[in-house]
């Protein structure tokens, strides 16, 4: 079973660790998670696990940003290397301008001229001055420029109206930094100003140090690398987890390392771990990490490494895995994507950082009030997601973004996290609460629209700056423009109370129809009318599904008409084969697909009165008025 059993703490707990046999077959119990350790407890943990990495490297210096210097970096010579002109003006000596006045001039004779990047030819002599540009070798004989707004020149002399001291506009050789001079600590960050530095210095390769090497594993049988053939019908789906963990261990200073992914089978993900373990520093798993009977990996590094913890009381990512496999550490992340980048921002990017020599991130925050209350009754720290947005005063407004661990536009949906204690049990509407943004280059959008999507309402907001538009569907989009959430909101004329919900912004007209395959042989009449013939229409959170539930009018043929959970998902079966006709709203048929108008639909733009002030509403408003909309 994957090599020698190392001590482990706390032993089995319950039931968890016995394999019971039925039919002379090994079957694997579900088991309960050992007791949960609180945040701190696992953020301790995390701190002590053995990351940092040996070894010292030499890059590049373009491709030195960012790396953490090894060691102290001595200035090898003069910056600059001789004395340098500072100003366009003449090379003095600067005894020969003392007299110098604005009324009575001092006269000297122009010896010659001298550029940046060649060598003087001509000295300064009592009487006599050189031009010269900025950055020129200053000529010998020469001690201070006069810059040439100071002068005039005639023939081949240069009034001088201004007297200048020795040095004034010159930098002396060594004046930036001198030879022998400690230029940059260790563990300095390579950042543009080091590079500039560093290449004033005539160094070409920077020592630094090691980065910590990051082993990526994500789990599951059914996960597919973007890019390859995906199959739906069988469960698959593309793998997130790998390159967003790849993305955040970048930016917290590792490289990342991605493997294959593992399968659920014990044996093949052994092998994947002792691969990862063998060549990286850490090693973080995503999925496969819950306490069910298909969930082996805490098995893995339970048999083969050591298991120190197994499950944090913080919400999402309960089942995080802390411990130890083969010589390197491990982190195991939960499967839904929200869950694993939260868990690894939160506890393992901190642990990367110091690993990698960085300065711990000091996260952005903005405080704002709470727009929907939150009730809170598991003990577990939870790590909302949430969105922002401001009022008419330019006030931070926050909302939640739950759409589930397992929501990946979750994670572009929301700014950041509020962090609600585990005592806490309830967030009160307007309550002010700190927002800790994800991206410290975070701008807040200008408008925040929800409701029914439509390619119109697409190509009416992209004429906006910084736009947010939640396809929630007409009725939810409403719920939010009445709470107060939303700016504006895209309902369906038919849509319950939509007349007396804020106010009037606008209106459009919508066609919808039916998409069926170029080669089909029946009419969109002859197919709705086969029993059999699968056809799917919009889910019913959509304004658009009571519109094509009236044309249908037939109960029973209704009943047998399958919804998606998107505006698109019809066009998308009849694509893929798995409906024959979709109904929904008109848009650029895919290739190979007919659209046959059946309809139009009535959509309205509800404003939040309490908004109308806000710079973004009102381009809202002037984009409405530049549409022109078909009669409604």
């Amino acid at each position: 079973m994957g090599g020698r059993r190392r001590a482990r703490r706390g032993g089995r707990c319950g039931r968890g660790g016995h394999r019971r046999v039925l039919g002379g077959a090994a079957v694997s119990e579900r088991r309960e998670f050992r007791e949960l350790i609180d945040a701190a407890e696992a953020q301790r943990l995390i701190d002590a696990l053995p990351v940092e990495p040996s070894g010292i490297t030499s890059v590049p210096l373009e491709s030195a940003a960012g790396r953490v210097l090894a060691a102290p970096q001595t200035a090898p010579i003069d910056v600059p290397g001789f004395d340098r002109a500072a100003m366009d003006g003449y090379a003095v000596d600067a005894a020969d301008t003392f007299a110098a006045t604005e009324t009575d001039p001092v006269t000297l004779a122009l010896a010659g001229a001298v550029h940046a990047g060649q060598p003087p030819s001509e000295a300064v002599t009592a009487g006599t001055c050189v031009e010269v540009s900025t950055g020129a070798v200053m000529p010998p004989g020469a001690d201070a420029v006069v810059i040439v707004e100071r002068t005039e020149v005639t023939d081949d002399a240069v009034s001088v109206y201004r007297p200048v001291a020795p040095g004034e506009n010159v930098m002396a050789a060594g004046a930036d930094i001198a030879a022998g001079t400690p230029a940059l600590r260790a563990g300095a960050i390579v950042t543009p100003r080091v590079v500039g530095l560093l290449a004033a210095m005539g160094i070409d390769e920077v020592r630094v140090r090691a980065r910590p090497r990051v082993g990526i594993i994500s789990t599951g049988d059914e996960l597919v690398r973007p890019g390859h053939q995906l199959h739906a019908e069988s469960g698959q789906i593309y793998d997130v987890n790998s390159y967003t963990v790849a993305a955040a261990v970048e930016q917290a200073g590792g490289t990342p390392v991605l493997y294959p992914h593992a399968g659920d089978a014990y044996a093949a993900m052994e092998a994947q771990l002792r691969e990862a373990a063998a060549e990286c520093d850490l090693v973080v798993s995503s999925g496969s990490t819950s306490a069910s009977a298909v969930d082996v990996i805490y098995r893995v590094i339970e048999d083969a490494g050591e298991l120190i913890a197994h499950g944090v009381a913080v919400k999402p990512g309960k089942p995080m895995l802390i411990g130890r496999f083969a010589d390197s550490a491990y982190i195991g992340l939960p499967g839904y994507p929200v869950s694993a980048l939260t868990i690894f921002r939160r506890f393992v990017a901190p642990r990367l950082r110091v690993a990698a020599g960085r300065p711990p991130a000091s996260a952005p925050t903005v405080t704002g009030r709470m727009l929907e209350e939150g009730r809170f009754g598991e003990g577990r720290l939870r790590l909302m997601p949430v969105g922002v947005i401001a009022d008419a005063t330019g006030e931070a407004l926050v909302y939640p973004v739950d759409k589930g661990s397992g929501a990946t536009t979750s994670l572009v949906e929301a700014d950041g996290v509020v962090a609600v204690p585990a005592a806490t049990a309830y967030v009160a509407t307007d309550e002010p609460v700190e927002v800790e943004l994800f991206d410290g280059d975070w701008v807040m959008p200008e408008l925040l629209v929800a409701g029914e999507p439509d390619p119109m309402v697409t190509e009416l907001l992209a004429r906006l700056d910084a736009p947010r538009f939640l396809a929630v569907g007409a009725g939810e989009g409403l719920r939010r423009l009445r709470r107060g959430i939303v700016d504006a909101a895209v309902v369906t004329a038919g849509t319950r109370s939509a007349d007396t919900t804020g106010a009037a912004g606008g209106r459009l007209s919508r066609r919808w129809g039916a998409y069926t395959r170029e080669d089909a042989t029946l009419s969109v009449a002859d197919a709705l009318a086969e029993p059999d013939a699968a056809v799917m229409t919009v889910d019913d959170r959509y304004g658009l599904h009571a519109t094509i539930a009236a044309w249908v009018d037939d109960p029973d043929r209704w009943q047998r008409i399958r919804t998606g959970p998107g505006i698109y998902s019809p066009v998308e079966a009849v694509r893929r084969g798995a409906a024959t006709i979709g109904l929904t709203t008109a848009t650029e048929p895919p290739a190979g697909l007919t659209f046959t108008p059946l309809g139009t639909e009535a959509l309205q733009i509800r404003i939040n009165p309490d908004r109308a002030a806000k710079a973004g509403v009102s381009r809202l408003q002037t984009a409405l008025e530049a549409v022109t909309p078909d009669t409604v």
